[in-house]
């Protein structure tokens, strides 16, 4: 046996290559051969005098080497000897075939295989390298599905005829390869009518692009470091492309077929990565054509940030969309209960305690209240309820509240009130808001926080005093750099799933028991928050706890800066004065008139803007006071009482609406002795309004 690439040539088959020792390392042979020598030669030059252990000891390294390395080349040429016996199967055979290491040398190959791709073919990498777009990963990917399954096969399409490669485990570190030319199919499409095709290079693993290649039967050819990189951390694995990729809204595979087709251009599409949920990848699929074989060149681009951005977008989208219909819902609803509550006013006018219908009536007005309790939530969460603002220190507002807090507290529960904020001799600097509608947030938190705890905790309320230097972004909001006093309600409790944060602050959705909650408490919150200028974040773990963290802009202008014009509250009584009652809603209108006559009042009625300017008209027309509503068909209310004032400057104003337009503060100052009475209101609410006002 030489060393030359050539080693034995018999019956068809040629051994190329060199057969190595498996179980005995040759070098390992040598050093202790020599090891041997080396101790005899030793003895020999300056222990002669001495015992004999030192050569014995020597002849024996040396004979064990010489039994070792006999036994090992018994076995090498045993196993040589198997080879060539199960080879020679395939010795005389058309196809080409070889026998291959694990590493694709070849070991045998037939003469039809040295014909085929020539007699200096070393491995299997040089054989097919030019049928392949990147022949390693593809010999490596059946050799993986050979070493699972026993056996496995591909087809490289040519241009002209289909090399089909197939492989056989023969051992643990040997594989039996045979590759067959089949006829490619003709198909009579001629050169003019294929589609226009993208040429791909011959190497794609050093592209600093993230690129595929798929056939069209969803098998991907190749894989570049990129792609690796991207997919996998750099490991290398056999994939179709269905398993990849999903989410296109029809199967993924058959836009791929339609892409190598030629039925379809190909282009960019973002897909989601198969078993993971939030990550996403932008495929763009061109078709080629290599080597007369058709296929689908895929581009792939990290996408999971777009797509992130994408759906916050679509999320604040729908959020304002259903602040809108909250809105607008609700505005039409307040004016249905205020004809409710109105006409039941009326009627409890004409029923005394004693009369057997005043307990329904009284039912009926008390359920218009909760509804219109009801309603106050969805326009808190539309941000288009009235707010009235006032600067206030939150420690006072808490400590006015902690005692109805500590109320709502059940037996296993226990609230605390925490001030971190006096630490350093810091105080909590002081904000602008409803302090009503602060409380009702702060309610509707601890009470969420109760809850949470079945078993039983402490819920703890903090204060804070928070300067940011630069901006915070979180949860699809940014926070201004500024002066912030931070109010946070802690619980221990169940806890937050993740996939139900970004539900909870969507009006109806709830986490709790059906029949245990609106759904409106979390959605209020964030409205009126919202309104305030201020934020709400929540931060929860599932089986810890939750809390809820709220900022409010420290304000620093001047308390006067809040002009508050308040009504006088009278005694009932009998008024006098005409009224210009202009309101579209005719039940509204309706019980408004009677209820303004029933107390003295002339009153004249206008169902928009535009007819009551008609009335105006009349120069004779003596008018002390205009009761409209705000948004009306047409003119709405403060644009037609300005138009009015022109000609008669010295008449008051109520302005009625179910919610606070954008813009109706300002619209409000700029029309002088002016006040607001939000929907629904009581016939005593609007008696008492118009008589404080023209008293």
């Amino acid at each position: 046996m030489t060393d030359g690439s050539l080693i034995e040539r018999g019956g068809g088959a040629v051994l190329t290559g060199r057969l190595h020792l498996e179980r005995v390392g040759r070098d390992g042979l040598l050093a202790l051969t020599a090891l041997g020598f080396g101790l005899i030669l030793l003895w020999a030059l300056f222990f002669r005098e001495a015992s004999l252990t030192l050569p014995l000891v020597g002849l024996v390294l040396v004979a064990l080497a010489l039994t070792l390395g006999g036994w090992g080349l018994l076995a090498e040429r045993q196993s040589e000897a198997e080879s060539l016996r199960a080879f020679q199967l395939m010795a005389d055979d058309p196809a080409p075939c070889f026998m291959t290491d694990a590493a694709g040398h070849l070991i045998l190959r037939n003469l039809a295989a040295e014909t085929r791709f020539g007699a200096d073919v070393r491995s299997l990498h040089d054989a097919f390298g030019r049928f392949a777009l990147h022949p390693g990963e593809l010999l490596m990917r059946l050799q993986k599905r050979a070493e699972a399954e026993g056996a496995a096969r591909e087809d490289i399409q040519g241009a002209s005829s289909v090399l089909r490669l197939t492989v056989h485990r023969a051992g643990e570190t040997s594989y039996f390869w045979r590759a067959d030319d089949l006829d490619l199919p003709r198909d009579g499409t001629g050169i003019a009518e294929r589609p226009a095709v993208v040429a791909v290079g011959a190497d794609l693993e050093e592209v600093p692009v993230a690129i595929m290649t798929f056939g069209p039967d969803g098998v991907m050819r190749v894989a570049n470091f990129a792609a690796r990189e991207l997919m996998w951390n750099g490991e290398i694995r056999a994939a179709m492309f269905h398993d990849l990729f999903e989410g296109l809204g029809r199967p993924v595979s058959e836009w791929l077929a339609d892409v190598t087709a030629g039925r379809h251009p190909g282009g960019a599409e973002v897909l989601r990565v198969r078993g993971e949920e939030e990550r996403f990848l932008q495929i763009t699929l061109r078709r080629y054509v290599e080597g007369g074989r058709p296929g689908a060149l895929a581009i792939l681009n990290d996408a999971t940030r777009l797509k992130t951005l994408e759906a916050q977008f679509a999320q604040s989208q729908k959020m304002q969309a259903i602040g809108q219909l909250a809105g607008g819902i609700a505005h039409d609803f307040n004016n249905l209960l205020t004809a409710i509550s109105g006409h039941c006013d009326l009627l409890l006018l004409r029923h005394g305690r004693e009369d057997s219908d005043f307990a329904d009536l009284e039912q009926i007005r008390q359920n218009a209240n909760r509804a219109a309790a009801l309603v106050g939530q969805l326009l808190a969460f539309s941000r288009k309820q009235t707010l009235n603002p006032e600067v206030l220190d939150l420690e006072d507002v808490l400590a006015d509240l902690i005692h109805l807090l500590n109320r709502l507290m059940v037996e296993k529960v226990d609230l605390s009130l925490g001030r971190p904020g006096r630490e350093g001799n810091r105080t909590l600097g002081r904000i602008r808001a409803d302090k009503r509608q602060i409380e009702q947030v702060l309610i509707n938190l601890v009470v969420n926080a109760r809850d949470a705890m079945p078993q039983g905790g402490d819920v703890r309320i903090e204060t804070e005093p928070v300067t940011l230097a630069e901006d915070l972004k979180r949860d699809r909001a940014t926070v201004p750099a500024g002066d912030y006093t931070v109010i946070r309600v802690i619980d221990h409790g169940t806890g937050i799933p993740e996939h139900q944060l970004r539900q909870i602050f969507e009006p109806f959705f709830t986490t709790k028991r059906i029949g245990e909650g609106t759904g409106l408490g979390l959605s209020m919150a964030y409205g009126i928050m919202k309104q305030s200028g201020g934020f709400i974040f929540v931060d929860s773990t599932v089986g810890a706890g939750t809390t809820f963290s709220l900022y409010f802009p420290v304000f620093d202008g001047d308390d006067r800066a809040v002009p508050v014009i308040e009504t006088r509250r009278v005694a009932a009584k009998q008024g006098e004065g005409v009224v210009l009652l202009v309101e579209d809603e005719a039940s509204v209108r309706a019980f408004a008139s009677r209820a303004l006559s029933l107390r003295g009042y002339t009153v004249l009625e206008a169902a928009n803007a535009e007819e009551a300017l008609a009335k105006l008209e009349d120069k004779t027309l003596h008018v002390d006071l205009f009761v409209t509503d705000v948004v009306m068909p047409g003119m709405d209310g403060p644009a037609w009482v300005r138009r009015a004032h022109l000609e008669r400057p010295g008449v008051k104003v109520i302005f009625m609406s179910g919610y606070a337009e954008d813009g109706l503060a300002e619209d409000q100052a700029r029309v002088p002795n002016s006040v607001f009475l939000p929907k629904p209101f009581s016939l005593n609410d609007l008696t008492n309004t118009v008589q404080g006002l023209l008293s």
